[in-house]
């Protein structure tokens, strides 16, 4: 128990670290926002003079009151970890001369970094507050909200709020960048780049390429049993999980046992047990 809380208090530090380095050096110096809390509070940083990390906690505080009444003591302790750390990281790094001027190279690497960052920060099980911790709170209510379209809109208002009040369109195209380029790397980071892929093969020759599969690939499947729409012929299915490397070896094999099988595949994001990821 101890070693997961240390790990995870870990993993929110350097999270917020690398989130917060490229909030206050890359996306602050040029005007830039990443969607949610933080692009409201640049424009308070601009327009009132205000800390970007104390007002982010300002902003998070009545929605962390309410998380804490919806979802508990210990989800709540962990968001304000996480964004306690990286409020004070971006006043930190703030203090820095900006590494570029760039609005282009700003919105790439600083959306590379926040995502990066964001990404432990998920993996710890924790947020930073602000629109996640939104999303979390109305889905107490409303199971049915979609996370995605949720947070979507709501950066997109930010960053209309951003262009409407620095009067510069580009800053909101340029923020755009460093919204998607975030969101891919939080996947990449959360999720991992080497994704595996889930096979299912409909065939007559079921044994022998359960024998290839098992033999020369050495690799593991499983039957399951399914009747043709269209001939109400009972088929037997093959489903394997395998890395996307071997994908072709697997296709040319299951074609040279079978030309007629039916070999479809599709997206595994992450896969635990033998020969896969370890759940411990």
């Amino acid at each position: 128990m101890k070693k997961r809380i240390v790990k995870e208090v870990f993993l929110i530090c350097f999270g917020t670290l690398i989130a917060g380095f490229g909030m206050a050096s890359f996306l602050l110096p040029n005007r830039l926002s990443s969607g949610g809390f933080t692009g409201i509070a640049t424009i308070f940083y601009y327009f009132l003079k205000l800390d970007v990390g104390k007002t982010v906690i300002v902003l998070n505080i009545p929605f962390f009151i309410l998380a804490f009444m919806r979802l508990g003591r210990r989800f709540v302790c962990k968001g304000i970890l996480g964004t306690i750390f990286l409020s004070i990281f971006i006043d930190v790094f703030e203090k820095i001369p900006a590494i570029t001027n760039d609005m282009l190279l700003a919105s790439i690497y600083g959306g590379i970094l926040i995502g990066i960052g964001m990404g432990f920060v998920f993996k710890a099980h924790s947020s930073t507050g602000g629109t996640d911790l939104i999303v979390y709170i109305c889905r107490t209510y409303n199971s049915k909200i979609s996370i995605s379209k949720f947070l979507n809109g709501i950066d997109v208002c930010v960053v209309f709020l951003n262009v409407l009040f620095f009067g510069n369109i580009e800053i909101g195209l340029y923020s755009v960048i460093a919204i998607f380029l975030s969101g891919k790397m939080i996947d990449i980071v959360f999720e991992g780049v080497n994704f595996s892929k889930l096979v299912f093969i409909i065939t007559d020759k079921e044994k022998d390429i359960l024998k290839m599969i098992t033999g020369e690939l050495n690799a593991g499947a499983t039957e399951i049993y399914g009747k043709g729409a269209y001939l109400s012929e009972e088929k037997k299915i093959i489903m394997t999980a395998i890395s996307r490397r071997e994908i072709p070896s697997l296709r040319e094999k299951v074609y040279e046992l079978d030309t007629r099988a039916f070999f479809v595949v599709s997206d595994a994001r992450e896969v635990y047990g033998l020969g896969f990821k370890s759940l411990k």
